[in-house]
């Protein structure tokens, strides 16, 4: 096969690009370049998306698949407009982030309702239109492929290579040992999909021409159950001390991401439907998730080899977390553990 990936060094798109490598595709990665190379073996095409003449790099080139991660809707279009005659396939990857109801567990990808698109004079840089771009990407990918598209919406993704955090401050906190503090309560859901899992499954429905809009998320977990596999992953020996949301919120500890968060935790019951999406359709058209011990024993891996002991972009700082953690039991009238 070949196989066209806009990106291609970061996350998801370097991860898509070396396992097609590792299939035998011939692989082209077309980027600006500047987050770094895509893997050793694929074709690096420079260019820049926000130019409309940028795909002229790929002029007279046909692919056998497109997998692309854009989130601005003229980089979508420009791609579009230049390409769509000389693909066989095309894979848009959109995100969860499209939906407009986050309170209400369980929905599905073919009922629940959608955000508006993104205003045609929108800022395409405002990460608070995140949501809104997707929309508007998701439309310019169906005005232009009508049915014969493979839409992928996907949730919060962890594995190695992943520098966000949100999955792998979990890991490289647990693998410290001690007292760690949890956040919420332990039947709170989850969902978390390993990166290389997602990965496979686009691949998989390029080879099989898959068409239509899933949900391309992991099983729903309690988190005290994640918590439980990430433990095992890496050896751990900590104790949990969980701590109400309403603490949290006192306290100045953000959800999900960011400085001074706990990832993965969201605000209940306004966001008891983000981790609690009904997938079963995915997994009908055959995507896999491994045991999230295995995600998070190769995660805590890579951290390592890339010499991060603590995480930067999103959880508590060890001082941070000892401060809660003491104000937690002061509140409780416990000593310290």
């Amino acid at each position: 096969m070949r196989l066209l990936v806009f990106g291609g060094s970061v996350f998801l798109s370097r991860t898509v690009a070396q396992q097609a490598l590792q299939r035998g595709y011939d692989v082209t990665c077309a980027s600006r370049g500047v987050s770094g190379s895509p893997p050793e073996g694929a074709r690096h095409v420079t260019l820049d998306r926000d130019d409309p003449d940028a795909m002229a790099s790929l002029r007279g080139e046909r692919f056998d698949a497109v997998i692309d991660v854009a989130r601005r809707p003229s980089q979508v279009r420009h791609a579009l407009r230049a390409l769509s005659d000389r693909v066989g396939h095309w894979t848009f990857v959109s995100t969860g982030s499209v939906y407009a109801d986050t309170a209400t567990p369980g929905q599905r990808v073919d009922s629940a309702p959608l955000l508006p698109p993104a205003p045609p004079d929108a800022d395409e840089s405002d990460i608070g239109l995140y949501g809104q771009l997707k929309v508007s990407c998701e439309q310019v990918v169906a005005a232009a492929r009508g049915d014969d598209a493979f839409v992928v919406r996907a949730g919060l993704i962890g594995g190695p290579h992943d520098v966000g955090d949100r999955f792998s401050y979990w890991p490289l906190r647990l693998a410290r040992g001690g007292e760690v503090l949890a956040p919420g309560a332990p039947e709170d859901d989850v969902q978390v999909i390993d990166v290389r899992d997602l990965s496979a499954w686009l691949l998989d429905g390029a080879a099989q021409r898959l068409t239509g809009t899933y949900d391309g998320v992991g099983e729903v977990t309690p988190f005290g159950r994640l918590l439980e596999r990430v433990a095992a992953g890496v050896g751990a020996h900590s104790h949990l001390t969980w701590v109400d949301q309403e603490f949290l919120v006192g306290h100045k500890v953000e959800p999900y991401m960011g400085e001074r968060s706990l990832p993965m935790w969201l605000p209940l019951p306004e966001y008891a439907g983000w981790s609690s999406r009904d997938a079963s359709s995915a997994y009908a058209a055959g995507l896999r998730c491994r045991d999230l011990a295995e995600t998070a024993r190769d995660t805590l891996a890579w951290e390592r080899d890339s010499g991060r002991e603590h995480p930067v972009n999103a959880g508590l700082t060890e001082a941070e977390e000892a401060e809660l953690l003491a104000a937690w039991h002061e509140r409780q009238g416990e000593p310290g553990s």
